[in-house]
């Protein structure tokens, strides 16, 4: 079992910055991808972003292109995602989650582990 929890979430203006973390709760091992999904109220959970533990790749979802950044730190089981230029439809609960045996999933039945969330909001 692995156990994610995420942080990094809060209020801010549009145009803002945050840096959100997931920590896991043990080392996975082989091929897997490291995830994050995004889900405002009324509306279903959405791809934001995924990387390969792997190979290093990457997968972002269109809107977040040049905005946002995931990355890794492997020797702390820690997944980022970096959001930049954050604007009002950024604003939801965010969520980490491991894909084991799908590389770059973008779809939430791809993974297989889910952290409790985090809220950003952006305000206008």
């Amino acid at each position: 079992q692995v156990q994610l929890v995420e942080s990094g979430g809060g209020l801010v203006q549009a145009g803002g910055s945050l840096r959100l973390s997931c920590a896991a709760s043990a080392r996975i091992f082989g091929d897997y991808s490291r995830g994050w999904f995004r889900q405002a109220p009324g509306k279903e959970r959405e791809f934001v972003a995924a990387i390969s533990w792997s190979t290093g790749s990457t997968s972002y979802k269109d809107s977040v292109k040049g905005r946002f950044t995931i990355s890794s730190d492997a020797a702390k089981n820690t997944a980022y995602l970096q959001m930049n230029n954050l604007k009002p439809e950024d604003t939801a609960v965010y969520y980490c989650a491991v894909a084991l045996h799908r590389s770059l999933g973008n779809r939430a039945s791809d993974y297989d582990y889910w952290g409790q969330g985090t809220q950003v909001t952006v305000s206008s």
